[in-house]
């Protein structure tokens, strides 16, 4: 299995439901660093996973959407708690509907997965993984 990794980050506002959550129940806010690995089996015919710079555009694109942003505010994420996990999932599956739509230029049919992490410190941090 190969694998190409990008990286990005996010500055977000949010609030978290539930007492576990203690004062992060507050709005506050979060900065991320965001890594999406991209896997395949087999390279393309010019040896890569990805292209690199289309993977990088593509996470860009997608944290810019959330980034400098109050979450809470967000219709798109109306009733989710906006965990480090559940944004995971959010950037996830976003970059993979650009993969589907061919934003990646390879197709999305011969990634095998895409695994998306946001660190939120340099000890804690969350992963989604998802088929493509």
């Amino acid at each position: 299995m190969f694998s190409v990794t990008v990286r990005d980050h996010m500055m977000i506002a949010h609030s978290l439901r539930g007492e576990v959550f203690g004062p992060a129940q507050q709005l506050h806010g979060a900065t991320y660093v965001v890594d999406a690995t991209f896997r395949a089996a087999t390279l393309d015919e010019d040896g890569v996973v990805v292209d690199i710079g289309r993977a990088a555009s593509v996470l860009a694109g997608v944290v810019g959407e959330l980034s400098y942003r109050n979450l809470d505010e967000d219709p798109s994420l109306s009733g989710v708690n906006t965990t480090t996990e559940r944004l995971a999932e959010v950037v996830g599956d976003r970059i993979a509907a650009q993969a589907q739509a061919g934003a990646l230029g390879r197709s999305a049919a011969e990634l095998s997965s895409l695994v998306v992490t946001l660190h939120e410190s340099h000890v804690a941090s969350a992963s989604y993984e998802r088929a493509l």
